[in-house]
This record gives structure tokens, C-alpha cells and sequence, in this order.
């Protein structure tokens, strides 16, 4: 009796030789810049086959804030890739210490699906700020997908 196991090869391609879709929204950089006079500016850049889209934010720097401006640029940054047709809208951004580390945690809403309630989370213990922006993208993640999906 032989334990040799038959392996088949299937091919990655889907029968045709169309290159595969693209299938997710790249976070691209970030920028985060506090003027002396206190107020502070944050950038998102998001990436879809080559192309960008920006999200920026100004306003008055405090611990919340910034956390806050943080999330509203990516959420722009998302409404600039969906060309406004998702209407997202941020709740609250709240920064927690949960099993020995910060997490970001944001909760935000689809305009068009009412009653439907988006909730994502980072592990920030370098930057809370960044990890606001990168909260929204796990808090969009599926409507994104769906988005993606349906273009």
C-alpha cells in the first residue's frame, strides 16, 4: 500500500487572460504637522491602480482633536476614491488602553443605509493619530469591498 498523495495542479487563471481586478484600496502615506501657534494639519493618501486620492484636515491640535482630524481625513480620503457615493459619516473617535496597549477605536454611519453603524480599531502605541486614520479603513473595510465589487 502506497501513502503517496496525487497532487493536481489548477491554474491560477480564470480562463481568460484579462489581468485580475484590482481588489483593495492601498493606504498610501500619512501626514501629521503641528504648527507652533497649535494648530495642526493631517493628510491621507489613498492608492487604486495607480491612482490617489487625498483626504486633509486643519484645525486647533488637543488630544482629541487630533485623534478626530485624523479620522475625518482618511474618511475624506474614502469619499474622494467612491466620488462621495458611500456617505460616510464619523461619530466619535475615542483612544483607549485595553490588554496593555492603546487602541483607536471609531465608530462611524452610512448615510444610505440607515441605521447601519461601522465600528474599526488600531493598535496605536506609536501614533494615535495614524491609527485614526487606519480605525476608519478597518471601520469601512466591507462597505468598501462591496463597493469594489459592484464598480
Amino acid at each position: 500500500m502506497s501513502n503517496a498523495v496525487e497532487q493536481s495542479i489548477v491554474p491560477s487563471s480564470n480562463g481568460n487572460d484579462a489581468p485580475a481586478k484590482p481588489d483593495r484600496l492601498k493606504f498610501g502615506s500619512f501626514t501629521f504637522t503641528r504648527s507652533p501657534a497649535g494648530r495642526c494639519i493631517v493628510q491621507v493618501e489613498l492608492e487604486f491602480t495607480g491612482k490617489r486620492f487625498v483626504g486633509k484636515t486643519e484645525g486647533q491640535s488637543s488630544p482629541v482633536g487630533d485623534l478626530r482630524l485624523g479620522a475625518e481625513a482618511a474618511m475624506q480620503a474614502v469619499e474622494a476614491f467612491a466620488n462621495g457615493g458611500l456617505g460616510l459619516e464619523l461619530m466619535g473617535v475615542k483612544l483607549v488602553r485595553a490588554f496593555d496597549a492603546n487602541v483607536v477605536i471609531v465608530s462611524c454611519t452610512q448615510r444610505t443605509a440607515r441605521g447601519t453603524r461601522l465600528v474599526g480599531c488600531y493598535l496605536a502605541d506609536r501614533d494615535a493619530v495614524r491609527g485614526a486614520a487606519l480605525a476608519v479603513l478597518n471601520a469601512t473595510n466591507r462597505v468598501l469591498g462591496n463597493f469594489l465589487s459592484s464598480r
